[in-house]
C-alpha cells in the first residue's frame, strides 16, 4: 500500500511538471489559454497537496513534535503548498491530530514567527493544541522568534511554557476589521454602485458607499466580542484575571523584555536553551521531530514562478490590491 502510495505521489509529481513548463511557456503568448491553465492547476495542485499530507509517517521513537508557524495565519492562499507563504493550516491541524493519536509522541514545541491571523484560523489552531494537551496530557512549549502577534500571541496561549527570543516583538492583543472605502474614487470617475439588498445593512462595508453610524456600531460590536474572546484566552493562559489583561491588552505591541515584566511571556531564551530546558523537562531520551517538506517548499516555489507569469490588467492589479488592503473580515493580526 504505501509503495502503491509513492507511485500515485510520484506520477502527480510528474504530471504537475509538466504542467507547470506547459502552463508557462503557453501563458506567454496566450492570456486565455493561462486562465484556462490556471483552473485546471488549481484542481492539481489541491490533489497533489493531498498526497503529499497524508503521506507525512511519524516517528517510531520518543520525540517531541515541532509545529511552525511562520506567516499570517490563514485559509487562503497560504494554506496551499504551491503559494509564496509557508503556514499551511489544514496540513498544520492534521499533523496535530496525527501526534494525539502517536504512542511515541512526548510533547510539542511550537515555534511561533507570525503577525497574527484569522480569528477564525488563530482560534481553530488554538483549539486544535488546548485538545491535544487535554487528551494526552503531554506538554506544549512555545518559542517565539522574531514575532509572534495578535494571533500568534492567541495560539501560544495552548502552552505550558512560553519562552521568546530576546529580540522578539509580541502582543498585539486586539481585533482590526479593515474596509477600504472608495466612494469618492468612484464619484470622480462617474462610477455609482447600487446594491439590491433584503435590508438596509445587506451591503454595509462595500466599498462604494459610505458606512451609516448604525453599521459602525454593528461592526464594532462584532469586533468587541472577538476581543472580548482574546482577552479571555489570554486571562485563562497567563493566570491571569481578565482586568489585568484588559489594561495591557490595547492593540500595542511589546518587546520580549516588556513582555516578560508584564507576565505576557515566561523566559527570554535561545533556541538552544529551549531545547535543553525540553530536555530536562521529560528525562528521557526524546528528539526533537520536524516534518520534512522540502518537497512542497520545491513545489511552492516552482508555482509561485508559474504564477508570475500570468497576465494581469490595471483593473486586476488595483482589485488585487484593495482585497489584501481591506475587506478581510476579523483579524487578530499587527498591521
Amino acid at each position: 500500500d504505501e509503495d502503491m502510495k509513492n507511485k500515485q505521489i510520484l506520477g502527480l509529481i510528474a504530471a504537475a511538471l509538466v504542467f507547470v513548463f506547459v502552463g508557462v511557456s503557453n501563458a506567454i503568448t496566450k492570456s486565455k489559454l493561462t486562465n484556462d491553465v490556471s483552473e485546471k492547476g488549481n484542481k492539481l495542485t489541491s490533489l497533489l497537496e493531498s498526497e503529499l499530507n497524508s503521506s507525512i509517517t511519524l516517528p517510531e521513537y520518543n520525540y517531541v513534535g515541532v509545529v511552525e508557524v511562520n506567516g499570517t495565519i490563514s485559509e487562503s492562499e497560504s494554506s496551499s503548498v504551491f503559494s509564496s507563504e509557508s503556514y499551511n493550516h489544514q496540513s498544520t491541524l492534521d499533523y496535530i491530530e496525527s501526534m494525539k493519536n502517536s504512542p511515541y509522541n512526548k510533547g510539542i514545541l511550537l515555534i511561533v514567527d507570525s503577525p497574527g491571523g484569522g480569528v477564525y484560523e488563530s482560534d481553530e489552531l488554538y483549539l486544535k493544541l488546548k485538545d491535544y494537551k487535554e487528551t494526552t496530557g503531554n506538554p506544549i512549549w512555545t518559542y517565539m522568534k522574531s514575532e509572534a502577534c495578535s494571533g500568534g500571541y492567541y495560539i501560544s496561549m495552548a502552552s505550558d511554557k512560553i519562552f521568546a527570543n530576546r529580540n522578539c516583538t509580541t502582543g498585539s492583543i486586539g481585533v482590526i476589521m479593515s474596509l477600504v472605502n472608495t466612494k469618492d474614487l468612484y464619484d470622480k470617475l462617474g462610477i455609482k454602485e447600487i446594491n439590491i439588498t433584503s435590508g438596509k445593512n445587506k451591503a454595509m462595508g462595500s466599498s462604494g458607499q459610505d458606512l451609516t453610524d448604525e453599521q459602525k456600531e454593528i461592526l464594532q460590536s462584532n469586533v468587541d466580542e472577538a476581543y472580548e474572546q482574546f482577552v479571555s484566552i489570554v486571562a485563562d493562559g497567563r493566570k491571569m484575571d481578565v482586568e489585568t489583561v484588559k489594561k495591557i491588552a490595547d492593540g500595542r505591541i511589546y518587546t520580549a523584555k516588556q513582555a516578560l515584566e508584564l507576565g505576557l511571556i515566561d523566559e527570554i531564551a535561545d533556541y538552544e536553551t529551549v531545547e535543553t530546558a525540553i530536555a530536562d523537562s521529560l528525562g528521557e531520551d526524546v528528539e526533537l521531530y520536524t516534518p520534512d517538506t522540502s518537497t512542497n517548499d520545491f513545489f511552492s516555489s516552482l508555482f509561485s514562478a508559474y504564477k508570475g507569469t500570468k497576465e494581469k490588467s490595471d483593473a486586476q492589479v488595483i482589485t488585487e490590491y484593495l482585497e489584501k488592503a481591506g475587506n478581510r473580515g476579523l483579524m487578530y493580526y499587527a498591521e
